[in-house]
């Protein structure tokens, strides 16, 4: 494992816990741990949260794509936010899928597909609705949802991976948040973000490789509605004009929100802190976003 992405596990660690010290399941969210989705029971694993007051009802769906810069994160760092969308109405998938550099592009997309079909082999067991399925990302989970995204509606993208999306497959809208959208046609090594892909990508970041892990550049009209949004002080905020740009390019319906102020300065992914009002604020706007299309 290269510098870069032991340090970047060490800080976003020490972030995580500082973040979600003394959180708790709520009491009023039902949760099922640890559900199998692939054939690595060590990484591909799942949790389901539902509000308890629906019990036995069938509810619109959230699948949460965590972030972490491609070599960090779990469920366990996502739980305390997921249950948070989950107590808003809906049944929400939070999962593991396998990192860099343990695993190479394009693991995270095949992990993706394999829980989408998960969600719809057991849409009955768990009441999920799953004409009514949403999809959340942040930062490299954002990255992956839009490539995602790009899977499911442009066949020629589709056509260069090995695996294929479930039958009966569809988004009705998704939230990117704090994302990647596009990749330089070549790596800066001074760039955390280029450091990254040493570890993410088989050949090191060639332009073909940088190519097909840039969403914009594989966006057809078929993309699906969606809520775009970055923070006053997300290291990540200038992804977020070209993004637009090519959701009107192409006129794909969407929402861009840009959260914080000079006097309020708001962090990459402040989204996931639990003890923020911006947090909540943001949760509510992109879950009312979902439900114009319940």
């Amino acid at each position: 494992m290269s510098a870069i992405s032991e340090r970047v596990r060490a800080l976003f660690k020490q972030g995580d816990d500082v973040r979600d010290a003394g959180l708790a399941t709520p009491d009023d969210v039902i949760r099922h741990d640890d559900l199998i989705y692939g054939s690595d029971e060590k990484w591909q694993r799942l949790d389901l949260y539902r509000p308890r007051r629906d019990e036995g009802k069938d509810l619109p769906v959230i699948v949460s794509i965590h972030g972490g810069g491609w070599v960090y994160g779990d469920k366990e760092r996502y739980q305390y936010y997921c249950m948070s969308l989950a107590q808003r109405g809906f049944a929400v998938v939070n999962f593991t899928y396998r990192l860099a550099p343990e695993f190479k592009w394009p693991s995270p997309l095949e992990d993706t597909n394999l829980v989408m079909s998960w969600v719809l082999e057991n849409a009955q067991e768990y009441h999920l609705d799953t004409k009514h399925l949403f999809a959340v990302g942040d930062s490299a989970g954002g990255h992956m949802l839009a490539l995602y995204i790009d899977f499911l509606t442009n066949p020629e993208y589709a056509a260069q991976f090995a695996f294929r999306a479930p039958a009966g497959m569809s988004l009705q809208a998704a939230a990117l948040n704090c994302g990647v959208y596009d990749m330089p046609e070549h790596l800066d090594e001074k760039d955390m973000t280029g450091l990254l892909m040493k570890d993410f990508l088989k050949d090191g970041g060639t332009p073909e490789e940088l190519r097909m892990i840039s969403p914009i550049r594989h966006m057809t009209d078929q993309f699906v509605p969606c809520f775009v949004m970055s923070a006053t002080d997300d290291f990540l905020s200038s992804q977020l004009p070209g993004m637009v740009q090519a959701l009107i390019a192409h006129h794909v319906p969407f929402e861009a929100h840009f959260y914080g102020t000079a006097e309020n300065r708001l962090p990459h992914v402040f989204h996931c802190n639990m003890r923020s009002e911006d947090a909540r604020i943001c949760n509510d706007d992109e879950c009312a976003y979902f439900r114009r299309f319940c």
